[in-house]
């Protein structure tokens, strides 16, 4: 629930602040500019249905009284950085759909994007260990 959260999070923030506000790059831009702007709305689609499946994932759990937050922020992390490293090196690098930017040299905005991935999915990681810790040091049926 938290790590599908993130990833749509990161995902809009990808599509609305470089694709729409910048206008660096669409999802594909491997053809004309009409379908990477399909492209961009079909991003947009995914991202909003896997946010409001979040959400409805998370009330589910806080409604059953089953919601641990420590593990939710955990997962928030997790798919803000598996989302970014997944876009930057599958999308931008394996498949090629897009880079970054155009007409500059896109190492420093690849190894940034990367980094700030990276980043985020250690701090998940080291967020799902802590939450592992918390969880195992309290008292049965608290």
């Amino acid at each position: 629930m938290g790590a599908l959260i993130g990833a749509a999070v990161m995902a809009a923030v990808d599509e609305i602040v470089f694709h729409q506000i910048l206008h660096w790059h669409h999802f594909y831009d491997r053809s004309t500019p009409g379908i990477g702007l399909l492209s961009d709305g079909l991003l947009h689609t995914a991202e909003l249905i896997a946010l409001v499946a979040g959400f409805f994932l998370f009330a589910d759990l806080r409604r059953r009284h089953a919601l641990a937050p420590a593990h939710a922020r955990a997962g928030l992390f997790l798919g803000l950085g598996a989302f970014q490293l997944f876009d930057g090196i599958v999308d931008h690098k394996l498949l090629r759909l897009h880079q970054i930017r155009y007409g500059v040299d896109v190492t420093p905005y690849d190894w940034a994007w990367n980094i700030a991935g990276l980043v985020l999915l250690l701090a998940g990681i080291a967020l799902t260990v802590r939450a592992g810790r918390l969880a195992g040091t309290r008292p049965a049926g608290s």
